[in-house]
This record gives C-alpha cells, structure tokens and sequence, in this order.
C-alpha cells in the first residue's frame, strides 16, 4: 500500500484504519514544514533549557509541583522520572489493535511539530507501527485530564527500554525489542516523556475502532430486522421510501433503505396486518439516530485526531510556548457516552424484537419459543430469550455518562477532568454486549425464517439480497431441530461479527 506520509495534513479516519487494521505503512515526511517544525521545536527547548528560561516540566516540577524549580545538573533525569512515576497502570491491557490505535493516535499530534519531539524518536514510531510491535498499555489509570497520562506513559517507558510490548501479538519485554534493532533505547531528552504522555491519545485512538463497529453493528441490525419481518410475516409498508422523506432524516431513511434492501416490494393490497409492534414498525426512527450521529461524531474525532493536544504546545514561528489544556478530553468523552446510549438502543431493540418472535400469542402462527419440535420435551429458545434480556440489561446500565463523573486529583490541580478513557471503555464493552445480542439474533431469525417456510409453504418475501444473507447465516447457523447447547455457536458468531466477518 501507497504510505501514509505525516507531512502536518489532517488524514481521516478511513486512512487511520488502514494503518490500525491493514498495516498501511506510516512515513514522516522529511521535506515538509511540519518536518522542520519538529526539527525547530526541539532546538527550542534545547535553548530555552539551556538559558535557564522556565520551562513547564523541564525545569520545573508538573502539576501542582510547577513552582518547584529542577536543578540543571537534573533536567536530565525528569524524563525517566515522569514516565516511571506513571507506571501504574492496572485493569485489562489493551489489545494489541487497541494499542497500534493508541501509538498512531499519539504519533499523528507529535508529528505536527510542536511539542519538541526528534525526529528519532517519532521515527521510532513509525517503525513499531509498521513491524506490528507496539507498547502494551494497561486499560486503567486515566482521568482523560491532563490527557491520558498513565495510559501513555508505557509509550514513553518502551522507548526507553522499559515494560512491555505486543509483537506480532505475543507480550515481550521492549528491551529484547531493542536488541533485534541493534540499537540503544532512547535516553529521552528534556520535554520528550512530557510530549509523548500529556494528550488524549489513548481514548481517540480506541475511539477509531468504536465508531467502524457501530456503524456496522447498526447495518447488521437493519439486516436482521428484515429476516424479523419475514419471520413474523410483518408490514413491508413500513420502510416505504415515501413515507422516509416525509420525515426526512437521512440516517433514518438510511436505515428503512437498508431493512427494505432485503425484502420483495410489498404488495400493498396483500399486507394482513395494518401495524406491527413498534420494535419492528420503528426500526428506521430508531437506529436512524445513530446512523446520523455518526458523521458529526467522525468529525469531530478527525478534529481531535489531527490537532495538537499535548500542554505546552511549542510554537517556534513565532517562539512562544503556550500554557493551555488542549489535553483535556472532553470531546471525546461526550462522543462515547452518546454513542454508547445509541449502541444500547441497537441491544434494546433487538432484544424487544427477540421477544416478539418467541411469543406465541404475537408471532403470527409460529411455534413457542421457535422449537424445531412439537415434542413437550423441547423449549426451543426459552433459556437464549433469558439470557438476551441479561445481555441486555447490562448494556443499559453502562448508559450513565461517565464524562459527568469528574473527580478533583493531583491536589486540585486537575479539579475538573474528562473521565474520557471510562467513557471509551464503557463503550468497548457496550460492543462486545451488541455483539453478543446480534448473535443470539441470527440464532432467532434463522429459526423463525425457516419455521415459517414451514408453516405458510410459500416462498418469503426476501429479494436476491436478502436470500444471500439469509443463505450466510444458514452456513454459520443451521436450523435446531432439537434443544442443543448454543454457547460455542454464539462465541463463534460473536467473534465473527466483531471481525465483521459476516458481508451486510
């Protein structure tokens, strides 16, 4: 693939997932002006060290310790200081995509050339990110303010031949890293450790990977829903195109046209029933919201992604060093705890739909619970019905903000913070849920598609796109004629639909 070269231009998220997730090599750009700002900055701070001038985290302490002055004889020795002193990481790790997402996140602000990075060091990141060799990073320690500090801290500490690191997926020490390279770890000079830890990195290089999930997830549920449709020989009428525009939101006519894609035109004259449960009925007003929220959300994480967000920002033009709170992750933060209340509606939605199908009394002639047998022995999908509604309740409970709980730290120095990073990882958690409810319904849909091919003995009502899909899904899961144990057909199709393994 062509490079991607950080010559200072903005890049979308569409170029950072090929880097992310295809391995699009990575390529500073030495005859940009963004190359020679790099180059400037770091002359910059090696001056104003040099003079003796103030300078945040240099010669001064960080934080709430800013008045405390750092000898000469020991500006040398901070860099190793700060990143150690940050090392406290817990929780999970990050997964080895997580964290190719973190370090391009990271590399893309530094790249700009205001924060006094060599060019070495940003060098060094090109190359992790294109030997698949990245920092492990622990999920936990993160107020989103002053940026993601303990999170990126583990960047800064392998550069210096410290911790941890993913290498082609398998955890090594980033010391056996640096002797296949046959060079000496970075000593980091004055400002590098604050440059690299100091920013929202970690939470908008995740953010990356949530916003491609759920645009997916929420196609995958439009194709489900339709399966749904024919199953409970619902209204096609709903999804009418006409009726879309009346309304006129794009992403809810989005959603209709993706339902309606999988359908024959509907015979109006033929439809025996007038209106269907609104889980079906209001699948297009329903996850159109989150079809359009997810541009507004692209823009502003591309914003965030291509801006300077690190404190103090070095503006050698003009020699001025900056005092500000562009690590602060506020952006970012109410971005994942909208899109993680649009993702459980998506679990919700599902979940009501799930238990439409099952229920004799609504789903139109089918069998109860969607057994595959009349024998009173079997209870067809009883047991997967409870455990939807547990899949389900839990999403709900992630939907409080976690940007509303701000916490006063560091001596009330960080009094008011993001809490970006929870928001993120309550967002990861919400896909693996909708991962998991998607699975259960394709087990649902394809028991009621092929229950009702049973009982009505005509053709459903699927056009070429839908029979394809439904003809996937038969593959991944056959139809149950008797109660089985499903726990590794759900995994399998979890995973798979995490892979976006399964074409919509």
């Amino acid at each position: 693939m062509t490079p991607l070269l950080l010559d200072g231009s903005p890049i979308t998220l569409r170029d950072a997932l090929e880097v992310i997730d295809h391995h699009r090599p990575v390529r500073l750009h030495t005859d940009s002006p963004a190359y020679r700002r790099v180059e400037a900055s770091v002359q910059m701070v090696q001056d104003l060290a040099a003079s003796g001038h103030p300078l945040y985290g240099v010669t001064t302490g960080v934080g709430d310790s800013v008045d405390q002055r750092i000898r000469g004889d020991e500006v040398h020795l901070m860099p190793r200081m700060l990143a150690r002193m940050h090392g406290v990481g817990l929780g999970d790790d990050f997964s080895p995509r997580e964290c190719r997402a973190i370090l391009l996140a990271r590399l893309l602000p530094l790249a700009r050339g205001y924060s006094g990075i060599r060019p070495a060091v940003l060098e060094t990141m090109c190359d992790w990110l294109n030997d698949n060799t990245v920092p492990r990073i622990p999920q936990e320690g993160s107020v989103g303010a002053s940026g993601d500090l303990t999170p990126l801290s583990y960047i800064a500490a392998c550069l210096m031949g410290e911790r941890d690191m993913w290498r082609e997926g398998q955890r090594v020490p980033s010391s056996a890293v640096w002797k296949k390279t046959d060079k000496p770890p970075f000593l980091l000079g004055p400002k590098e450790t604050l440059g690299i830890m100091n920013g929202t990195s970690a939470m908008t290089g995740v953010s990356c990977l949530h916003l491609d999930q759920a645009e997916y997830l929420a196609t995958l549920a439009c194709r489900l829903t339709a399966l749904g449709v024919v199953s409970l020989q619902g209204n096609r009428t709903h999804y009418n195109a006409r009726l879309m525009e009346l309304k006129a939101h794009p992403g809810q006519a989005r959603a209709a046209r993706e339902v309606r894609s999988m359908l024959l035109p509907p015979d109006e004259t033929s439809e025996t029933r007038l209106q269907d449960p609104y889980s079906f009925r209001c699948t297009p007003q329903i996850l159109g919201v989150l079809f359009d929220a997810l541009p507004w959300m692209r823009t502003q994480l591309e914003t965030e992604l291509n801006g300077v967000n690190d404190n103090p920002v070095l503006d050698a033009e003009t020699q001025t060093i900056h005092h500000g709170g562009h690590f602060y992750g506020g952006h970012m933060a109410f971005l994942n705890d909208s899109l993680k209340t649009l993702l459980a509606n998506v679990a919700d939605l599902l979940d009501r739909q799930m238990a439409v199908l099952v229920d004799p009394k609504r789903n139109r002639g089918l069998p109860a619970n969607l057994s595959g047998s009349d024998k009173p022995i079997y209870h067809g999908l009883k047991a997967l019905q409870v455990a939807q509604s547990a899949f389900t309740a839990e999403a709900q409970k992630l939907c409080m903000p976690a940007s509303v709980f701000s916490r006063s730290t560091e001596c009330h120095n960080q009094d008011k913070v993001s809490m970006g990073l929870h928001s993120v990882r309550d967002v990861s958690r919400m896909i693996e849920l909708c991962a998991q409810i998607c699975a259960v319904q394709i087990v649902c849909v394809q028991q009621g598609t092929e229950l009702r091919d049973r009982v009505s003995g005509v053709p459903l009502p699927l056009s070429p796109q839908g029979q394809n899909f439904r003809e996937t899904l038969t593959r991944l899961c056959p139809f149950m004629e008797e109660d089985m144990e499903l726990e590794q057909r759900l995994r399998n199709l979890q995973a798979a639909i995490l892979a976006q393994e399964i074409q919509v």
